[in-house]
Formats: structure tokens, sequence, C-alpha cells
């Protein structure tokens, strides 16, 4: 019997693909069944399927053959778009054709229908081989389940497979262990991916199949409170998405989420992803506690024999060591003392976190699960020692981390700090952001522990670290929310009403040092000025300050930089001045006295009547000069990448005579080069005396650039364009419109519009447009243009990028040099976010 005949044949039979075909179709169509009773469903549909074509084919052969399903269709979780995971088991006494032949009749019929296949054909002690040289493998035949055939040759394959497993254990659960540390590495932690993959980040599906894998092995087991409703709901969401995809796919991307929502009668995105996110965090927890519990097992198991033989066979007894009243380490973990009392100690919990944390240990299951189900309630106001341990707990560093979530996974956290409800699991829709909001506020407590030396009062820092996002799970701006929130939350843990005045004036203005110092003109007195006013003293700003840091360092690397850092100290600096009774003047300000790269440069400009420019590639590890430095970039002369570390980005210095539509221009031309805007400042420079014909002004761009693909663009080709782009034949909004079309955009979800508005109180000199808008090549030619078709002349530009997202800070002024009327600005405002809303 041949391949050809077998195909031909089952096309016939009551069990061909197309009966199955449409079986299946009519399953995942049913509106009334999902979740478990569909994958089961869909499984036994399947195994009767192949049941048939097995019998059909096996008629002519032997006893001592078998269809095993084995990996997720082995454990009866067929997803829409699962592979079909399936071993051809035979006991080596039928012909090696007649075999190849039965597994024609099974594989091909799959194929036709386009379902994934992964197959093998095997007698078992070819299998098992395997299953001790690939770890994967083995995982995979745990799972084996009888379909068709020889039951007793399928049942003697899982007897010696579940045997070796057990055998091995000492050997194999470390390299799972080592498997799933790589695989999270690789794919990060589902409990806080805005795009996560459902599978393979830390948390996932493969994590769970890893736990029973564990179970299976005797040697520990996972605490099971929760995790068969994790998994089954991370199950049911891959269905909707395959359904809603079409396709095979884990990852939950953002355009798909909503469908996805809809379809498992949920009210939006945001309450799917909570919904993953919670479930993951108590696959990740449960995942914690059994590696631990392995790792004390193998450790025992090892040092037991040798340790028994120099007792003279008595067992050692275990170590116990104070680390707080009520608290002691023991075998690797921060355990109750004997002598414990939870019922009579509310401030226990926070005493037994705080203590494991500063020892760098976890908390026990145990001791969480009992302090979760006996201790009283702290009262309100806490008495002086809970507040103390919190403030210890959140001062310890990254341990700070996992002892945290080991008591949110019992429900402490909120139980001690209710408001933390609404922002746990939250998620943050912004690419900038690595976390979920609860995960950022703890992760910015943890940056902010490195930075309490700086402080007089590290206690309020930490507190403010962990409460600055909490309006977040509020209507409305977050921080206007969080600073009521925040007071609520410090006069509860206990400080009086002047600190809670504090934490609530740093929550209300966590984000003002940031945006100031990267988004307005420093040289302004009013900016300054409205800084000091809303800090109100030095030591709320040095708390700002540092709060500052440690928020953006605990979003992503997109958040901070040495030159974001070195822009807020220069704005601390001058508002520490203000705040000492140094009032800037409100004269015209200057700005800081050019270097003497840039007055060279300004000169240079003036007397040639032209654009001259400089830029420097920035390598890796090399720090950035801090505002004012004296070092200035060499002249342009990149001919392509050289030696050494890898280019990171371009220091761009540009002067030009003062003329309409430079920022354009320049914006423009970089566009073209594939520069990707990360910075940009515009300011003047008045010429020094001495220069002949000296009274003219010159416009000096400061950009920081990030090469899009390859090597650095050559000086001379930049210099060239933007002459040609300052006298008008270079088409620039041409060429830039020839590359879209031929790249177009990849598909994804629909960025949210522009926004252009009018910074109230933004400066006393100039009024200041801001425009927040996607990123996008072009962009800050665009806004150039429209800025200069509306007849406003740009005195500053202050332009940063945070992921996806620009936000940029134009200071404009009419003709007569001074700041537009309401009504004016309100016109340029919306002529300029018309058109980018035309453009995009």
């Amino acid at each position: 019997m041949t391949s050809v005949d077998v195909r031909t044949e089952t096309e016939a039979e009551d069990s061909g693909p197309s009966g199955y075909a449409a079986a299946r179709l009519r399953l995942l169509q049913e509106e009334s069944r999902s979740g478990p009773p569909r994958r089961a469903a869909l499984s036994g549909l399947t195994d009767d399927w192949l049941a048939g074509l097995f019998q059909a084919g096996a008629r002519l052969m032997p006893r001592g053959v078998a269809l095993v399903a084995v990996g997720g269709y082995g454990r009866g979780e067929l997803s829409p778009r699962s592979d079909l995971d399936l071993l051809l088991l035979h006991d080596g006494n039928a012909a090696a054709a007649d075999v190849a032949a039965l597994a024609d009749r099974l594989w091909y019929p799959v194929w036709d229908l386009g379902l994934a296949l992964d197959h093998s054909v095997r007698t078992p002690a070819q299998a098992r081989k395997t299953a001790g040289e690939d770890l994967k493998a083995h995982l995979g035949l745990l799972d084996a389940r009888h379909v068709a055939g020889d039951l007793g040759l399928t049942a003697g394959l899982r007897t010696a497979v579940l045997a070796d497993w057990r055998n091995q254990a000492p050997k194999r659960l470390p390299e799972l262990r080592e498997l799933c540390e790589e695989r999270a590495l690789r794919h990060g932690e589902l409990g806080h991916l805005l795009e996560p993959d459902l599978k393979e980040a830390r948390g996932g599906l493969r994590d769970v199949t890893a736990l029973r894998a564990v179970a299976a092995s005797w040697l520990a087991d996972a605490p099971r409170e929760g995790l068969a409703d994790a998994r089954r709901r991370l199950l049911d969401v891959r269905d909707a998405l395959h359904l809603a995809t079409g396709r095979a796919t884990d990852r939950l991307a953002l355009q798909e989420q909503d469908q996805v929502a809809d379809a498992l009668g949920l009210l939006d995105a945001d309450i799917l992803l909570r919904q993953v996110y919670e479930s993951a965090r108590v696959v990740s927890y449960a995942s914690d506690v059994t590696w631990r519990e392995v790792g004390r097992v193998l450790r025992a198991r090892s040092v037991r024999p040798r340790l028994r033989a120099m007792l003279g066979g008595r067992a050692a007894p275990a170590e116990r060591t104070p680390l707080a009243e009520g608290v002691v380490e023991h075998d690797g973990e921060a355990v109750l003392a004997r002598t414990a009392r939870p019922e009579r100690d509310p401030v226990l919990p926070l005493r037994a976190a705080a203590a494991a944390a500063q020892a760098g240990l976890p908390l026990s299951l145990h001791a969480v699960r009992r302090l979760a189900a006996s201790v009283r309630p702290l009262p309100t106001p806490w008495p002086a020692e809970a507040r103390e341990q919190l403030v210890t707990l959140l001062g310890a560093g990254r341990p700070t981390v996992e002892v945290w979530e080991a008591l949110e996974a019992e429900g402490l956290i909120t139980r001690l700090l209710p408001d933390w409800e609404r922002v746990r699991c939250r998620p943050q829709r912004n690419a900038v952001h690595t976390w979920t909001v609860d995960r950022h506020l703890v992760e910015t407590a943890v940056r902010a522990a490195e930075l309490t030396r700086r402080v007089g009062r590290p206690d309020l820092l930490l507190v403010a670290a962990l409460l600055h996002d909490i309006g977040k799970g509020w209507p409305g701006d977050h921080s206007t929310a969080g600073e009521v929130i925040a007071r609520d939350v410090a006069a509860r843990v206990g400080f009086d009403a002047a600190d809670g005045a504090v934490v609530a004036r740093l929550v209300r203005h966590h984000l003002l040092l940031i945006e100031t110092a990267t988004r307005r003109d420093l040289d302004d007195p009013a900016t300054v000025r409205g800084v000091a006013e809303a800090v109100g003293t030095v030591g709320t700003l040095e708390l700002l300050h540092a709060l500052t840091e440690a928020d953006a360092l605990a979003t992503g690397p997109a958040a901070w930089s040495a030159w974001r850092g070195a822009l807020v100290a220069d704005l601390v600096k001058r508002v520490t001045a203000v705040l000492s009774g140094d009032e800037p003047s409100e004269a015209a300000p200057e700005g800081a006295a050019p270097t003497a790269e840039q007055e060279r440069l300004a000169v240079e400009a003036f007397r040639t009547g032209g654009p001259v420019l400089a830029l420097r590639a920035r390598t890796e590890g090399e720090a950035e000069p801090s505002a004012g430095s004296a070092e200035a970039p060499s002249e342009a002369h990149s001919e392509g990448p050289s030696e050494g570390p890898e280019p990171l980005g371009v220091e761009l210095l540009i002067a030009v005579p003062e003329q309409p539509g430079v920022l354009s221009a320049v914006a423009g031309v970089l566009a073209v080069h594939r520069l990707t805007v990360r910075t940009a400042e515009l300011r003047e420079v008045a010429l020094p005396p001495g220069i002949e014909g000296a009274g003219g002004s010159v416009l000096l761009l400061d950009w920081r650039v990030a090469a899009e693909y390859g090597s650095l663009p050559q000086a001379a080709r930049l210099r060239a364009d933007l002459v040609r782009a300052l006298d008008g034949s270079l088409d620039i909004a041409g060429r830039l419109r020839e590359r879209d079309a031929a790249y177009p955009r990849r598909r994804g979800r629909a960025a949210p519009p522009p926004r252009v508005t009018v910074a109230s109180a933004g400066s006393r000199l100039a009024t200041v447009i801001e425009v927040r808008a996607q990123d996008a090549p072009g962009l800050l030619h665009r806004i150039g243009r429209a800025l200069e078709a509306a007849g406003v002349r740009v005195r500053s530009a202050h332009a940063s990028t945070l992921g996806a997202n620009a936000v940029d800070a134009f200071y404009v002024t009419g003709e007569d040099g001074g700041p537009l009327s309401s009504q004016r600005a309100a016109e340029v405002a919306r002529g300029v976010e018309g058109a980018l809303r035309e453009a995009g």
C-alpha cells in the first residue's frame, strides 16, 4: 500500500478531512460552548477523526502500534489553531514500509486541512532515548495520552517515561529551571507586558506546564490555590485570540485586544489585560515558591548523606537565625518564629516583610498565608513602628520586589493600603512604560532607595515614590487625583499634617521638573519662578529632584539619560537660587554664554552667509557633557563607521544666519537623511563685539539625533542639502512623500490624533505652543512649516521624544517680538493641529 493510494481512499471515508473540517467549523462557531468544554470537545472530535484514520490504515497490520497525543494535545488543551502533537508508536515488529504507509494515512489528511502538525514515529525505546537527550521531548511525553491502537503499548511508554523522569529529577529539574529563566529573559513578564506572549512569557502557559512536570517528579508541588483558574483564563484568552486572528499566535498584540475582549464578554481591553496580568502573577508566584522548594529538596539530598555520616546517622538540627521580633531565617527563607502570635501583633506582616527584604530573603509561603489568615488590622493612624517598618521595607532596594509580590499574592497589600486595589494589575498604554502601574510604583521605590543619601527626609521620598502614580486608578489628571489620595494615605500610615502635605505636594508635582526641563526655556525667568512657586521650599525641591530621577529610571530606558539628568539638575540649581532669595531678572534673558566652539560656528556662519555645522558620534559608555560644558563637538568629518565602540547617536550643532524657515529646513534635511530627532533646541546667539558687520544675530540649533539605519551621514552632504533646503531648491516634502509611499506603515493600533495647545502662564516674553503627537519622520519639519505659515517667529524650540510619543514646545512671538494675544495664540495652535491632522 503506497502513500498515493492512502490519500485517494481517505477522501471517500466518512471520517475523511471534509467531514472533520465541517464538524470542527461548526464547533468553533458555537457561541454557547467556549472555554474548557470547547477545548475538550475539539480534542474529542479530533481524537475520533484520527482514530478513524488509524483504524482504516491499520487493518492489515499486526498488534503493537498505537497513536499517541503528546504535549498540549495530550493534555486536551486543543485551542482553535493549536498544533497537533502526535507520536506513532510501534513495537518494532511491523515492517518499516507498513509503518510508513500508516503514517502517511495519518499525516497527509492533517496537512490537507492546513493544520500544523508536530509528528514522529518511534518505538518505546527510541522515544525514551530521545526524551533522555531532549528535555522538551521529555516534557511532551509526560502528557502522553492514548488515541488509538494498542493501549498497552501507550500505557507502557507512559509508565517508563514517568519513571525515567522521577529517577532523573535531580538532573532534569535544574535544566528545566534554567530553561524557564532563559525564556523569561527573552520574552519578559506576562504580568506586566502591554503586548504579552501568553505562552512563552514568564507566568504564561509554558510555566504552567513546567509546574506540572515538577509535580510529576514527586519532589515538590506548586501551591494549588488559584492556579487552575489562572491556567483556564490564559487558555480562554488564547482561544479567543486564535479565533480573532485566524492564526496560531500566542502574542496578544494591541490591535487584537479589543476584539479578544469582546469575544470573552469583557467591557474593554484594559479589563482583558488585567485578567491576564492577575492570572500570570498567580502562575509566577507559584513558580517562585515551587522552584525554591525544588532547590531546598535537592540541596538536602546532596548534603544529607555526608552530614548523616558525620553525625553518626543522626539528622542535623535545622538552624533558625533571628531576624526581627517574631521573624527568623530558616533554610533560606524568612519564616515566623515559633513564638510569633500574628493574631496579637498587627505590625507583624510589615515587620516580617521588612526583615526579609533587608536580609535579601523571600518570605515563606506558609508565613505569608498564616499572616493573611490570622493578623488583626492595623489601627488608623498606624503606630509609629508600622510606619517605620513600611519605610524599611521600601528602602531595602531590589529585594523589596519579591517580598512585596508575596504580600500582594495573599491580599495583604490591599488590606494595608486599600487604595492600592485601583492600580493593581493596571496596564499603562504607553510604550515608554515597562511595567504596570503597581509594579512601576514599587520599582520607583526601589530606585528611590538608591537616592536616599541625597535627601534629608528619606522616609518621605520612599513613601512619595510608592504613591506618585496612585491617581492613575481614578478619572481625571492622575497627579491631581493622586495628591488627594497621597494626603489621605500619609495620614493613615501615621505622618503628621506637615509631612503629609509634603508627600501630597511631591505626588502633585512629580512630573514638574522633567517636563519643565525638557520642554521649557530655562533662561526665561517665568519658567524658574513658576517651578519655585509650585515646590515651595528647598527641602521639597531636594525630594522632588530625587523622585524625578527615580520615577524616570523606573519608567524605562527612554525616560532618562545623562542629558535629561543634566537639564533637570540645571533647573534645580536655578530654582534653588530663587528659593534662597536670588530672584531672576525680569529683563529678556540672554541665555547661557556660548561655548568657544559655538561662538566660532556663529562667527563663521555670519561671515559666509550660510549654514555651518559640526557633528559628533556618541559611543557606548561615553558620558554626555553637562549643560553649559566647555566640551564641544568637533568639526564634522564622518565618512562612515570607524573602529571602536558602536555609535549610539549624533550630537549635531548648526549655526545659521537668522532667516525664515530655518527650523523646518533643518528638520526636513535630517528626516531625508533618516536621522531620528531625539531632542532639539533652538536659540539666538549674539555675535561677539569686534566682529565686522556685527549687529545681526545667528540661530544656533543643538540637536541630538540617531541614525535610523547604517552609518552616520557625511557632514558635507548634510550641509549641501541644508543650503538647498534654505534656498528652496530641495523639495523636502516631496522626498518624504515618496519615501512614505515606498514604505507603507505597518499595521497596528491607530495612534491618537495630534494635540496642540497653548501653555498657560508659560512665559512673560513669548507664547508657548505645545505639540503632542505620534513621532514620525518629518514631524518637526511639518510643525516648523505650520508655524511659518501662521506668521509667527520661533524664538526657541524644545523637542523631546519618549518612545513613540513626541512632546515639543515652541516659544513663539509676533512680528513685534512680544507674546501673542490669547485669540491669536489659539488660532496658531488650531492651525498647527489642523496641518498635522491633515498630514497624518
